[in-house]
Protein backbone atom coordinates (compact mmCIF):
# COMPACT_ATOMS: atom_id res chain seq x y z
CA UNK A 1 0.00 0.00 0.00
CA UNK A 2 1.75 3.17 -1.22
CA UNK A 3 1.34 6.04 1.25
CA UNK A 4 0.37 9.59 0.23
CA UNK A 5 2.84 12.27 1.35
CA UNK A 6 1.23 15.18 3.22
CA UNK A 7 2.85 18.42 4.37
CA UNK A 8 2.43 18.82 8.13
CA UNK A 9 1.80 22.51 8.82
CA UNK A 10 0.62 22.28 12.44
CA UNK A 11 2.27 21.17 14.63
CA UNK A 12 5.20 22.31 12.46
CA UNK A 13 6.86 19.35 10.78
CA UNK A 14 7.98 17.88 7.49
CA UNK A 15 6.41 15.35 5.15
CA UNK A 16 4.27 12.65 6.80
CA UNK A 17 1.82 9.92 5.90
CA UNK A 18 -1.71 9.36 7.20
CA UNK A 19 -0.99 6.45 9.57
CA UNK A 20 2.10 8.10 11.10
CA UNK A 21 0.20 11.38 11.58
CA UNK A 22 -2.84 9.75 13.20
CA UNK A 23 -0.81 7.47 15.46
CA UNK A 24 1.48 10.29 16.64
CA UNK A 25 -1.40 12.62 17.49
CA UNK A 26 -3.39 9.91 19.22
CA UNK A 27 -0.46 8.86 21.39
CA UNK A 28 0.34 12.43 22.36
CA UNK A 29 -3.04 14.02 22.82
CA UNK A 30 -5.92 11.61 23.57
CA UNK A 31 -6.93 11.59 27.22
CA UNK A 32 -8.53 8.53 28.79
CA UNK A 33 -12.29 8.84 29.35
CA UNK A 34 -13.55 6.68 32.20
CA UNK A 35 -17.27 6.95 31.46
CA UNK A 36 -17.36 7.11 27.65
CA UNK A 37 -15.08 6.87 24.61
CA UNK A 38 -12.97 9.78 23.43
CA UNK A 39 -14.96 10.83 20.37
CA UNK A 40 -13.72 12.17 17.03
CA UNK A 41 -16.09 13.43 14.32
CA UNK A 42 -14.84 13.25 10.72
CA UNK A 43 -16.26 15.15 7.74
CA UNK A 44 -15.23 16.29 4.28
CA UNK A 45 -16.58 19.65 3.09
CA UNK A 46 -16.33 22.07 0.18
CA UNK A 47 -15.13 25.64 0.70
CA UNK A 48 -18.74 26.78 0.89
CA UNK A 49 -19.64 24.24 3.57
CA UNK A 50 -21.32 21.38 1.71
CA UNK A 51 -20.57 17.84 2.91
CA UNK A 52 -22.00 15.97 -0.08
CA UNK A 53 -21.99 16.41 -3.83
CA UNK A 54 -25.01 14.61 -5.18
CA UNK A 55 -26.27 11.78 -2.98
CA UNK A 56 -23.07 11.21 -0.98
CA UNK A 57 -19.60 12.53 -0.11
CA UNK A 58 -17.68 10.63 -2.79
CA UNK A 59 -17.85 13.54 -5.23
CA UNK A 60 -15.89 15.69 -2.77
CA UNK A 61 -13.49 13.10 -1.39
CA UNK A 62 -10.18 12.45 -3.15
CA UNK A 63 -7.47 9.84 -2.66
CA UNK A 64 -5.63 11.75 0.08
CA UNK A 65 -8.87 12.28 2.02
CA UNK A 66 -9.80 8.60 1.74
CA UNK A 67 -6.35 7.57 2.98
CA UNK A 68 -6.69 9.71 6.11
CA UNK A 69 -10.28 8.47 6.47
CA UNK A 70 -9.09 4.84 6.56
CA UNK A 71 -6.16 5.70 8.85
CA UNK A 72 -8.68 7.05 11.38
CA UNK A 73 -10.81 3.92 11.02
CA UNK A 74 -7.74 1.76 11.49
CA UNK A 75 -6.96 3.55 14.75
CA UNK A 76 -10.54 3.66 16.12
CA UNK A 77 -12.14 0.97 18.27
CA UNK A 78 -15.60 1.69 16.85
CA UNK A 79 -17.24 3.78 14.12
CA UNK A 80 -20.55 5.53 14.88
CA UNK A 81 -22.84 6.31 11.94
CA UNK A 82 -26.46 7.43 11.72
CA UNK A 83 -28.81 5.23 9.66
CA UNK A 84 -29.39 7.91 6.96
CA UNK A 85 -25.64 8.18 6.38
CA UNK A 86 -25.28 4.39 6.34
CA UNK A 87 -27.89 4.26 3.59
CA UNK A 88 -26.68 7.25 1.57
CA UNK A 89 -23.02 6.17 1.57
CA UNK A 90 -23.84 2.46 0.98
CA UNK A 91 -21.46 1.27 3.68
CA UNK A 92 -19.12 -1.62 2.93
CA UNK A 93 -16.65 -3.32 5.28
CA UNK A 94 -14.74 -1.01 7.60
CA UNK A 95 -11.22 -1.75 6.32
CA UNK A 96 -11.17 -3.19 2.79
CA UNK A 97 -7.34 -3.30 2.61
CA UNK A 98 -5.95 -6.58 4.06
CA UNK A 99 -2.78 -4.74 5.11
CA UNK A 100 -4.75 -2.49 7.45
CA UNK A 101 -6.55 -5.45 9.00
CA UNK A 102 -3.25 -7.28 9.46
CA UNK A 103 -1.75 -4.23 11.17
CA UNK A 104 -4.57 -4.20 13.74
CA UNK A 105 -4.29 -7.95 14.33
CA UNK A 106 -0.56 -7.57 14.93
CA UNK A 107 -1.43 -5.08 17.68
CA UNK A 108 -3.69 -7.62 19.36
CA UNK A 109 -6.87 -5.84 18.26
CA UNK A 110 -9.86 -7.03 16.20
CA UNK A 111 -9.22 -6.89 12.47
CA UNK A 112 -11.76 -4.10 12.00
CA UNK A 113 -13.50 -1.54 14.21
CA UNK A 114 -17.03 -2.20 15.44
CA UNK A 115 -19.78 -0.45 13.46
CA UNK A 116 -22.31 1.27 15.74
CA UNK A 117 -25.61 2.85 14.76
CA UNK A 118 -28.54 4.27 16.74
CA UNK A 119 -32.12 4.37 15.49
CA UNK A 120 -35.13 5.54 17.49
CA UNK A 121 -37.52 3.99 14.97
CA UNK A 122 -35.62 0.79 14.25
CA UNK A 123 -35.14 1.67 10.58
CA UNK A 124 -31.73 0.16 9.78
CA UNK A 125 -30.72 -0.30 6.11
CA UNK A 126 -29.85 -4.00 6.27
CA UNK A 127 -29.42 -4.37 2.51
CA UNK A 128 -26.00 -2.72 2.63
CA UNK A 129 -22.83 -4.52 1.45
CA UNK A 130 -21.51 -4.18 5.03
CA UNK A 131 -24.08 -6.62 6.42
CA UNK A 132 -23.19 -9.19 3.74
CA UNK A 133 -19.60 -9.42 5.08
CA UNK A 134 -19.14 -12.45 7.34
CA UNK A 135 -16.23 -10.84 9.19
CA UNK A 136 -18.09 -7.59 9.86
CA UNK A 137 -19.27 -6.68 13.38
CA UNK A 138 -22.05 -4.26 14.29
CA UNK A 139 -23.81 -3.02 17.42
CA UNK A 140 -27.29 -1.62 16.88
CA UNK A 141 -29.23 0.48 19.39
CA UNK A 142 -32.87 0.33 18.27
CA UNK A 143 -36.36 -0.60 19.58
CA UNK A 144 -36.48 -3.87 17.62
CA UNK A 145 -33.68 -6.30 16.70
CA UNK A 146 -32.70 -6.79 13.05
CA UNK A 147 -33.70 -10.01 11.31
CA UNK A 148 -30.56 -12.11 11.84
CA UNK A 149 -31.44 -14.59 9.09
CA UNK A 150 -30.87 -11.84 6.52
CA UNK A 151 -27.38 -10.98 7.77
CA UNK A 152 -23.96 -12.50 7.25
CA UNK A 153 -22.32 -10.02 9.63
CA UNK A 154 -22.25 -10.52 13.40
CA UNK A 155 -24.84 -8.08 14.75
CA UNK A 156 -25.56 -7.40 18.42
CA UNK A 157 -28.82 -5.67 19.33
CA UNK A 158 -28.60 -3.46 22.41
CA UNK A 159 -32.11 -2.04 22.56
CA UNK A 160 -33.01 1.66 22.48
CA UNK A 161 -30.76 4.07 24.37
CA UNK A 162 -30.19 7.83 24.56
CA UNK A 163 -26.95 8.95 22.98
CA UNK A 164 -25.06 9.46 26.24
CA UNK A 165 -26.13 6.07 27.55
CA UNK A 166 -25.13 4.39 24.28
CA UNK A 167 -21.63 5.84 24.57
CA UNK A 168 -21.38 4.69 28.20
CA UNK A 169 -22.37 1.19 27.05
CA UNK A 170 -19.67 1.24 24.38
CA UNK A 171 -17.04 2.11 26.97
CA UNK A 172 -18.21 -0.22 29.75
CA UNK A 173 -19.36 -3.29 27.82
CA UNK A 174 -17.31 -3.20 24.60
CA UNK A 175 -14.07 -1.51 25.74
CA UNK A 176 -14.42 1.24 23.12
CA UNK A 177 -11.85 3.88 24.08
CA UNK A 178 -11.64 5.76 20.78
CA UNK A 179 -14.88 6.33 18.88
CA UNK A 180 -14.96 7.74 15.35
CA UNK A 181 -18.23 9.36 14.26
CA UNK A 182 -18.75 9.66 10.51
CA UNK A 183 -22.01 11.58 10.62
CA UNK A 184 -24.33 12.67 9.46
CA UNK A 185 -24.91 16.30 10.43
CA UNK A 186 -27.85 15.52 12.77
CA UNK A 187 -25.81 12.98 14.73
CA UNK A 188 -22.92 15.46 14.96
CA UNK A 189 -25.36 18.09 16.24
CA UNK A 190 -26.67 15.71 18.90
CA UNK A 191 -23.15 14.81 20.05
CA UNK A 192 -22.19 18.48 20.23
CA UNK A 193 -25.35 19.48 22.11
CA UNK A 194 -24.75 16.72 24.67
CA UNK A 195 -21.07 17.61 25.14
CA UNK A 196 -19.98 14.23 23.75
CA UNK A 197 -17.81 15.33 20.80
CA UNK A 198 -14.13 15.87 21.64
CA UNK A 199 -12.63 16.63 18.23
CA UNK A 200 -13.62 17.51 14.66
CA UNK A 201 -11.41 16.27 11.82
CA UNK A 202 -12.43 18.30 8.77
CA UNK A 203 -11.12 17.84 5.23
CA UNK A 204 -11.54 21.14 3.41
CA UNK A 205 -11.63 20.54 -0.34
CA UNK A 206 -10.78 23.47 -2.67
CA UNK A 207 -14.09 23.33 -4.50
CA UNK A 208 -17.19 25.54 -4.51
CA UNK A 209 -20.42 23.56 -4.81
CA UNK A 210 -23.02 26.36 -4.69
CA UNK A 211 -26.79 26.09 -4.85
CA UNK A 212 -28.69 23.79 -2.55
CA UNK A 213 -26.59 20.71 -3.28
CA UNK A 214 -25.15 18.93 -0.28
CA UNK A 215 -25.94 18.92 3.41
CA UNK A 216 -24.47 21.34 5.92
CA UNK A 217 -21.79 20.20 8.36
CA UNK A 218 -24.11 20.50 11.35
CA UNK A 219 -27.87 20.30 11.82
CA UNK A 220 -30.39 19.90 14.60
CA UNK A 221 -31.12 22.16 17.54
CA UNK A 222 -28.81 25.18 17.72
CA UNK A 223 -26.58 25.38 20.81
CA UNK A 224 -27.29 28.14 23.33
CA UNK A 225 -23.98 29.74 22.32
CA UNK A 226 -21.63 29.03 19.40
CA UNK A 227 -19.45 26.06 20.33
CA UNK A 228 -15.76 27.04 20.44
CA UNK A 229 -13.14 25.02 18.57
CA UNK A 230 -9.36 25.21 18.84
CA UNK A 231 -7.19 24.41 15.83
CA UNK A 232 -4.83 21.59 16.85
CA UNK A 233 -3.46 20.20 13.59
CA UNK A 234 -3.18 20.93 9.86
CA UNK A 235 -2.02 18.78 6.95
CA UNK A 236 -1.97 19.83 3.29
CA UNK A 237 -1.92 17.84 0.06
CA UNK A 238 -2.50 19.24 -3.44
CA UNK A 239 -4.45 22.23 -2.10
CA UNK A 240 -6.69 20.21 0.22
CA UNK A 241 -6.44 21.03 3.93
CA UNK A 242 -6.90 18.42 6.64
CA UNK A 243 -7.89 20.26 9.82
CA UNK A 244 -8.05 18.95 13.37
CA UNK A 245 -10.06 20.92 15.94
CA UNK A 246 -10.44 20.35 19.68
CA UNK A 247 -14.05 20.98 20.74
Amino acid sequence: MEATAYRQLLPPGGPTDARTHVEALMRAAVPERAQRPYTLVNFVASLDGHTTLGPDSRGLSGGADRELFYALRERADAVLVGPPTLAAERYKRMLPAPERRAHRLAQGRPAEPLLVTISRRGQIPLDLPFFAEREARALIFSPSPPVAARLAATVVHAGPAPLAQALRTLRADHDVRLLLCEGGPTLFGALLAAGLADELWLTLVPRLVGGASGAALLSGAAPQAPAPARLAGVLEHAGTLFLRYRL
